[in-house]
């Protein structure tokens, strides 16, 4: 893991130093005081994610947390977009395809690609799914109505007033039942007190009740500290635990991988009635056999974020069996969401946010 995130830090210094010679070749700057400011505020940018997350867990006013995310974050994805672009000029121009303006297209697509991400990210899609089960539970002459989210990532990106929103997107559909694949906190509960969020977690509505498992950012934020916010909402946390509603289906939810002692599915399936449906919220989407072996009705789980821009994607395509959306597995339903909302920049590129409606019988 170490490996490869130095592998990441990396390429990610190495791509802004040549973004910044390709810059200085193509501005041309004479002054020596505009060199200085330029300089200075190029490396601040492309440093300020470093800056940003070592602060998280310092209480500053939300506006100066949120800049300084959204500031931070944001430039990883101009980093990948500029430097592949101009990469791109310039290998056409060993091919003898030379363009005295690269510098200045890949800047303007970069910044119209960061635009569309911006404007995708605040249109997130709802997708709906019919799941029929041979498996009997009271009231059955009625389809359950699931609302299903994952990876909000409440924190320094997404705030109070995007929270808001997606509430009363949710509480638009008049679910029986909400559930929630891990992630709803970011990096630090820090700006979760600081907004209080709470409030308007507190206004979710849902007769059949609120659940949801830690993904591995509950643990980034501090397992112990997550598991106290969410006392303070209406959602109940299920950590390698089953709950049976009134109407007789059963809810497995199991911790996230980053607990290295959780439960296995095998021994949290020694409680359940195999007779009656039972739905499995698991964060990250690994061994799917293991689930279609276990006899579950319908898994859903999240984490993916079916790689939340292009071209990474194809990485997360390649790193999951199933990476995104809708499959059956045997008698099972899988479903792997891109997620609500998204970690660090607010771009989707190639990939769109979403909540899940099923419709369960």
């Amino acid at each position: 893991m170490l490996t490869y995130l130095l592998l990441i830090v990396t390429l990610y210094l190495a791509g802004n130093a040549y973004i910044f010679i390709r810059a200085r070749q193509a501005l041309r700057v004479k002054s020596l005081g505009a060199k200085i400011l330029l300089t200075v505020l190029f490396w601040g940018c492309a440093l300020s994610f470093f800056v940003t997350m070592s602060a998280r867990n310092l209480a500053m006013p939300a506006f100066i947390s949120h800049s300084m995310y959204i500031i931070g974050t944001s430039w990883l994805i101009f980093t990948l977009y500029m430097a592949l672009l101009l990469l791109v000029f310039d290998i056409l121009r060993l091919f003898k395809v030379v363009c005295k303006y690269r510098f200045h297209l890949s800047l303007l697509f970069t910044l119209a690609l960061l635009g569309y991400g911006v404007y995708n990210y605040h249109h997130p899609e709802t997708n709906v799914v019919s799941i029929s089960t041979g498996k009997q539970y009271k009231d059955t002459t009625q389809a359950i109505k699931i609302v299903a989210i994952s990876d909000v990532h409440l924190g320094n990106g997404t705030g109070k007033a995007a929270l808001k929103g997606y509430v009363e997107m949710i509480n638009a559909q008049r679910p029986d039942l909400i559930l929630i694949s891990g992630d709803l906190i970011d990096s630090s509960v820090v700006p979760l007190y600081t907004e209080n969020m709470a409030e308007e977690l507190a206004d979710l509505k849902a007769p059949m009740g609120i659940y949801m498992v830690p993904g591995n950012h509950e643990y980034i934020s501090g397992i112990d500290e997550s598991i106290r916010y969410i006392k303070h909402t209406p959602i109940q946390l299920l950590r390698d635990s089953v709950v049976t509603l009134p109407n007789g289906i059963q809810l497995i939810g199991r911790d996230d991988r980053h607990n290295r002692k959780r439960r296995s599915l095998q021994e949290l399936m020694a409680g359940v009635d195999q007779s009656k449906p039972t739905i499995l919220l698991d964060h990250q989407p690994f061994n799917l056999k293991e689930t279609e072996a276990a006899g579950i009705d319908l898994q859903f789980s999240g984490h993916t974020h079916h790689g939340q821009i292009w071209p990474i994607n194809w990485v997360t395509d390649y790193i999951f069996e199933q990476s995104h959306g809708y499959r059956q597995w045997g008698n099972t339903h899988i479903y792997v969401s891109s997620g609500l909302s998204l970690w660090g920049p607010p771009f989707r590129i190639g990939t769109h946010g979403e909540m899940v409606i099923f419709n369960f019988q």
